[in-house]
């Protein structure tokens, strides 16, 4: 039973930062995902599986038993890749027994098509074969997989919340997968004793009776639940002041952030928080919250060093060109 049922998200002591990303996500997939760091033992998968009580309802595409497409309405579901998973657990492949049985060849969906209008969840991300990181980012700017088996080709619909978890002990990501997160998480183990002694409590109280711990935040959990989706109801309508976007991109170059990424994640973040608020309209109080969340681990020394070798590359030619004395175009005259 303690494996079927999740640890309530609400129950989690302290990690605001961990929870209001995570339903941020939830809210708004346009924030482009969440990455979780931080070492073992410190509540990341646990928030990650405690979502499942407070998933939004989507309409998914199924087939009834005569094959025919239908739609129904149902929790988005939460779908977790193995570590080991291989390209052909991702993307898809041949139906090895149809083809074996029937003499037929059949493209089945892999992994990314049946994350579609749900939830991806990869822990050790950072640890993932580099192939089947590239596939599920493909994926995840796409919103399709295709599946190409000889003469065979198929497309499926992957448009997924991405929520991925790491150790940073164990290594750090490729700057161009760090950058598709659009909200950063730095989960730190909890300083004060209290909450620690607090954090074993719950932690016994769960292990010795799920169904009754569960019950003691079902309402609460409730109000979350409909909180999520009337925010994504709101969502659409949520409009960004003109002073507010200015007030973004500035905060981005005082902070020589060079991915454009940034702009899209704070300012989808704070849409998500405005209508988590309940408000038509983001705030300044908005971007001061999330700032954090959605702009650290962006800025890069490389490339800091790399412009200004362009720079000083450009300024060389112009001046070989001023010695020149070329003739001036039209244009210049």
């Amino acid at each position: 039973m303690e494996d079927l049922l999740p640890f309530p998200l609400l129950a989690l002591v302290g990690q605001d930062e961990l929870k209001t990303a995570l339903i941020l996500g939830l809210i708004n997939p346009q924030i482009g995902g969440v990455l979780l760091s931080g070492p073992y033992g410190v509540g990341k998968t646990t928030a990650v599986r405690g979502l499942l009580d407070i998933m939004p309802q989507v309409d998914y595409e199924v087939e009834d038993r005569e094959g025919q497409p239908q739609t129904i309405r149902m929790p988005m579901r939460l779908v977790e890749l193995p570590l080991n998973a291989r390209i052909e657990d991702v993307v898809g492949g041949l139906n090895e027994r149809v083809a074996l049985e029937q003499r037929k060849a059949v493209v089945e969906e892999g992994v990314l098509a049946k994350a579609h209008k749900s939830l991806l969840y990869i822990d050790e991300i950072n640890l993932l074969d580099p192939q089947v990181v590239d596939v599920i980012l493909d994926a995840a700017a796409q919103g399709r997989v295709m599946v190409r088996r000889g003469p065979l080709i198929r497309l499926f619909p992957s448009q997924f919340v991405l929520v991925g978890s790491m150790n940073p002990e164990e290594g750090r990501l490729r700057p161009q997968i760090l950058d598709r997160f659009g909200l950063r998480v730095w989960v730190s183990p909890l300083s004060d004793s209290r909450e620690r002694i607090e954090t074993c409590r719950r932690s016994r109280s769960f292990r010795s009776d799920p169904v009754a711990f569960r019950s003691s935040y079902a309402d609460q959990t409730e109000a979350l639940r409909e909180e999520v989706a009337v925010a994504r109801e709101i969502l659409p309508h949520v409009t960004i002041p003109q002073d507010i976007e200015d007030l973004v991109v500035a905060l981005i170059h005082d902070l020589r952030i060079p991915s454009h990424r940034a702009e899209i994640a704070l300012l989808e973040a704070a849409r998500a928080r405005a209508a988590a608020d309940f408000r038509g309209a983001v705030i300044a109080e908005d971007v001061r919250r999330l700032a954090p969340l959605a702009l650290r681990q962006r800025h890069s020394t490389a490339l800091d060093a790399y412009a200004a070798e362009v720079q000083q590359e450009n300024e060389t030619i112009g001046a070989a060109l001023e010695r020149a004395r070329l003739p001036k175009t039209h244009d210049e005259c």
